[in-house]
């Protein structure tokens, strides 16, 4: 089943084609998702270092930017709505930290929306078994397109800020 994505953009920072998206996470919910009723609904805000900011800070309170942020929808038991929920997604970060880690731009751009999916669907990283179980899967799907594990990390460029 094909979901339903809305990309807003509010950024004038290079971001992938809707393409790319719609494909990484048509991808991620092919994987992890049993059969629907319902098509999946996921909205993808990708935003500037002070929009995600003040996400972070109402919503983590955290002062700085992140990569992604993930509101998992809050649906009433028994709701036929395929609604999944909200990814925000800072392009600068992302850039940054692509270059920061010697990963390309796309690579890390498809981890970030796979990572956000995997959010919206349940999985987390709070405990060692929930972060190997969910890096397993990020692996897993970026290895579909062709993209290294983001995983095994390369020291930073010198003088970079995280």
């Amino acid at each position: 089943m094909t979901p339903l994505v809305t990309i807003d953009r509010t950024t004038r920072a290079p971001t992938p084609a809707d393409k790319s998206i719609r494909a990484w996470i048509t991808a991620t919910l092919a994987t992890v998702t049993a059969t629907r009723s319902e098509p999946p609904e996921i909205c993808i805000r990708i935003t500037d270092v002070e929009e995600a900011a003040r996400f972070n800070e109402i919503y983590r309170a955290k002062t700085q930017a992140t990569n992604v942020l993930s509101f998992p929808a809050e649906l009433p038991p028994g709701s036929p709505s395929g609604l999944l929920g909200d990814l925000v997604i800072c392009a600068p970060v992302v850039l940054q930290e692509a270059k920061l880690y010697h990963k390309s731009e796309e690579a890390h751009w498809a981890h970030m929306i796979i990572h956000g999916v995997l959010h919206l669907l349940g999985h987390d990283h709070q405990t060692p078994a929930d972060a190997e179980t969910m890096e397993a899967l990020e692996i897993k799907l970026l290895e579909r397109f062709c993209f290294s594990n983001p995983y095994v990390l390369t020291e930073p460029l010198e003088g970079a800020q995280p």
